[in-house]
């Protein structure tokens, strides 16, 4: 042929911040190492490759001969480089002053390990608005990949995607290829003669075509089953093989190549979009299933081919309207990211200034924001690892501008874009955020020592893909799927475990429940509510002094059919790690007791493991899943021996508690499983009034981090004297 085609292979490798060390080097073991072993013979074949700023960095500290090689590579022309935003965030999500941030700092740190020149990038999950186009281009970029499912909601017909298109924005210009759906599903699912077939009848009917396969590198040997089909049984060295075989129509190529050597089929604007699973994923679960099942139902139509354009899911920036958690967590990173603009716009400047910035872009991280086929969302260690990274910024951001020592400051503001108040108290300490106006409940509390929000906890809500796991496991082919396809189930008996929590898991959540409810009632959300105090709006009033500060909450409702008042506070000392929270209960009837309990619930804290359980004193009372029914207790310690983190919670009268594990049925890569997400600890009264019809409670919340703080002394020590 006289116009070849050119078949742009692009890789995204990616882990996410706060994975665990054992599933970086297992992925580089499965992955990223063997990948560049098969490739490295193919001297005629190249590639673009984007490694994340988490992956990458890891790689660096573990494996610094995988950058060695890399360098390699690109000197040799063989590899180029797409960059990125640093941290891979969903771009839409983060501030335009933290993209350019990002892209920018990513492009410098490549081409100063890696050599050549960065002059494209990835965008996280290929979620796209069109007034991204300006950021990318400030930041130096020209060029990008998205789906070929972008350009088919503006309009344009599959026989136009096989080149790529100039876009535009405020008078920024940028190139944009539309990445290979059909590529995605063959690649490496189908036999490699299959790709070639399909790439074949492009090049005939559009010569001189650009054709990109832009997805993970992960489905390279780390996708379930792949390591065995892409290594061991030879699918690599074959797909590889053939792309040879082939060179005189078909040129393996760079991306950046093809912009030089074929001009731009046109221009676009491109609608709001993702890939299409996503937009899937980012629906209300109602309107998933009705999606699925219109597309089941269409699929056998013969226009379907017509009308499958035309079809749209949601839109990526609800996720933080489908998950209450994942809109706590953007919430916080915005409130960091405002707080390094004012520092900048003051003049702050230094190590910590830039180490809290750099902290930043690590808690814009997208994987723990949204849910799809991926844990995402459902998997704590990533929630922990953005809280981590958040956490810590603050913290750097007290030292670079001087606010040291012990203090104590209250604040309120709309911290969570909901239109209604929220009020953040914060020591050198701890870091407490309440909503009064959503049941006066605490959502987050940041253990500042060990950069943990104690509260990332999550609510179990249905999903989708449920109705698979309701069915049960079933018999299926033993051909390798792609992980849109595979049902596997990790554990037995995971559709009885399938619950639905009817409000957030936060604490300070007030219920009333009838006399003789059980354990087993309260943990199935069989018992019936008996207040209207869950979700009820509190007024609320700040309290400070010098060294101490308190929210005071205060709602009237009702429970068990009788008008009630209830204020709670939650106060705190500057220096301490203590929060004492009260209650008063007024308007209670003398001649009838009702059953009243407060619900804290606590993350971070996992089930199972022999170093992390319940205590009373000396006394170990089961690990952290443990369901306890205690009488009469003054107190309850949590202990976790690897963070060093002893939580007591303790009340000045006898208590009755309960304890109980919030564990979610969710679905990653993997395929569904069993993840413990947090420890309900609730204490309970049959509260009676006095002569004035009142009761009270004062708890008091310890937060013990000093055998974490001992620790990290003993590291820094250490390290100084090494």
């Amino acid at each position: 042929m006289n116009n070849p085609l050119r078949l742009c292979l692009v890789l995204h490798n990616h882990q996410p911040v706060g994975n665990f060390d054992g599933v970086f080097e297992q992925a580089y073991r499965d992955s990223y190492q063997p990948f560049l072993d098969v490739f490295e013979p193919f001297q005629e074949l190249q590639i673009s490759l984007h490694i994340s700023g988490p992956l990458l960095e890891w790689l660096d500290d573990h494996h610094p001969e995988y950058l060695e090689r890399l360098a390699g590579f690109v000197a040799a022309g063989r590899i180029e480089i797409v960059g990125g935003a640093f941290y891979e965030p969903i771009l839409t999500m983060i501030p335009s002053r933290d993209r350019v941030g990002q892209i920018s700092a990513y492009t410098q740190w490549l081409e100063a390990k890696l050599g050549g020149r960065v002059r494209g990038m990835w965008v996280a999950e290929r979620v796209w608005e069109q007034s991204l186009t300006q950021d990318i281009a400030k930041a130096g970029i020209q060029y990008t990949i998205l789906d070929d499912f972008h350009f088919r909601n503006a309009g344009l017909g599959p026989d136009q995607l096989h080149g790529y298109f100039v876009t535009e924005d405020d008078g920024h210009l940028l190139k944009i290829f539309p990445g290979s759906e059909q590529l995605r599903y063959l690649i490496p699912f189908h036999k490699p003669h299959e790709t070639i077939t399909y790439l074949r009848e492009i090049a005939q009917h559009h010569p001189d075509s650009v054709v990109v396969f832009g997805d993970d590198g992960e489905k390279f040997g780390t996708w379930p089953e792949t390591k065995q089909h892409v290594y061991d049984d030879g699918w690599l060295q074959e797909f590889f093989e053939e792309l040879s075989k082939n060179r005189d129509w078909l040129n393996t190529t760079t991306l950046t190549d093809a912009i030089e050597h074929v001009p731009a089929t046109g221009k676009v604007y491109l609608p709001d979009a993702s890939y299409r699973e996503m937009t899937e994923w980012a629906l209300p679960v109602e309107r998933q299933v009705d999606y699925e099942q219109i597309q089941l139902g269409f699929k056998q139509d013969p226009r379907w081919s017509q009308l499958e354009q035309f079809m749209r899911g949601g839109f990526w920036r609800n996720f933080r309207i489908k998950y209450s958690e994942a809109n706590e967590m953007y919430s916080r990173m915005m409130m960091v990211s405002q707080r390094i603009q004012q520092a900048a716009d003051r003049g702050i400047q230094g190590d910590d200034f830039e180490r809290a910035q750099r902290l930043l872009y690590q808690g814009q991280c997208n994987c723990p924001y949204w849910h799809g086929a991926f844990g995402g969302i459902y998997l704590p260690h990533l929630r922990n690892g953005v809280y981590r990274a958040l956490i810590a910024a603050d913290n750097l951001l007290d030292k670079a501008i001087g606010k040291e020592g012990s203090f104590v400051e209250a604040s309120s503001s709309d911290f969570n874009f909901d239109d209604r108040p929220e009020i953040r108290l914060e020591n050198d300490k701890l870091n407490c955020l309440v909503a009064p106006s959503a049941g006066g409940q605490m959502y987050e509390l940041d253990v500042r020592a060990i950069c943990l929000n104690a509260l990332a906890t999550i609510q179990r809500r249905p999903e989708s893909y449920h109705r698979k796991v309701a069915a049960g496991p079933s018999n299926s082919d033993s051909e390798v799927a792609s992980i849109h396809d595979r049902v596997v189930f990790k554990q037995a008996g995971l559709d009885q475990r399938l619950q639905y929590d009817s409000y957030e898991r936060n604490s300070l959540i007030d219920h009333f429940y009838d006399d003789d409810v059980s354990l087993h009632e309260v943990v199935r959300q069989d018992a019936e509510e008996r207040g209207d105090f869950i979700q009820g709006v509190f007024d609320a009033t700040i309290r400070k002094n010098p060294n101490r500060i308190q929210v005071r909450m205060v709602r009237e409702g009702k429970a068990c059919g009788f008008p009630l008042r209830i204020t709670k506070g939650v106060t705190t000392d500057a220096g301490s790690s203590i929060l004492e929270i009260a209650y008063l209960l007024e308007g209670l009837p003398q001649d009838q007791a009702l059953h009243f309990g407060v619900e804290f619930n606590f993350a971070g804290l996992p089930a199972g493991a022999e170093d992390r359980y319940f205590h009373r004193g000396h006394e170990r009372l089961g690990h952290l899943g443990t369901q306890l029914e205690l009488v009469d207790v003054p107190s309850l310690g949590m202990t976790d021996e690897w963070l060093g983190l002893d939580v007591e919670w303790s009340a000045d009268r006898p208590t009755h508690l309960w304890t109980f594990p919030i564990e979610t049925v969710s679905q990653s890569e993997g395929g569904f499983e069993l993840v413990h997400q947090s420890v309900v600890v609730q204490p309970h009264w049959f509260v009676h009034g006095d002569a004035e019809g009142r009761w009270s409670v004062t708890m008091r919340l310890s937060l013990d981090t000093r055998v974490a703080e001992s620790r990290l002394a003993e590291q820094v020590e250490q390290a100084s004297i090494g």
